[in-house]
């Protein structure tokens, strides 16, 4: 039997909450009141994905292990489907425009597009547009 989850939540540690919401406020990200409070802030990023941005000490009782400083290593890379090439360009160029650090340069496959940036907590994201339509079926 397979498990099927409809709705994936990831959970970030983050120094500042109020900067990193306003960094994702910047990119036209909202953030659903009912799940925010002075140590966590639930961001609504479609319908049934969301990012739980907890501050470190708070995100602390979630693990016994120790939290990555996502300045200096790489724990994960969230990566954002876009509806075109333009949308890419403009999501990174707007993270970048409002404390993003660059990550990875563009990469162009022909039918996947995809450009990077480090959020301001030093996380990475990915932004990527995929034509479906010229990807060869198997």
């Amino acid at each position: 039997m397979a498990t099927t989850a409809d709705k994936i939540f990831v959970n970030l540690p983050v120094k500042d909450l109020k900067q990193t919401m306003a960094f994702f406020s910047g990119l036209g990200f909202e953030f659903n009141p009912q799940f925010t409070d002075d140590n966590a802030a639930c961001m609504v990023i479609s319908e049934h994905i969301f990012a739980m941005l907890l501050v470190e000490p708070f995100f602390r009782t979630f693990t016994t292990k120790e939290v990555a400083d996502a300045s200096r290593t790489a724990e994960v890379i969230v990566a954002l489907s876009a509806s075109s090439r333009e949308q890419v360009d403009e999501i990174v160029n707007k993270a970048l425009s409002t404390g993003g650090k660059p990550s990875k340069d563009k990469t162009d496959h022909g039918f996947m597009y995809a450009w990077s940036f480090q959020d301001i907590d030093g996380h990475l994201w990915e932004v990527i547009y995929m034509d479906e339509s010229a990807v060869a079926q198997g």
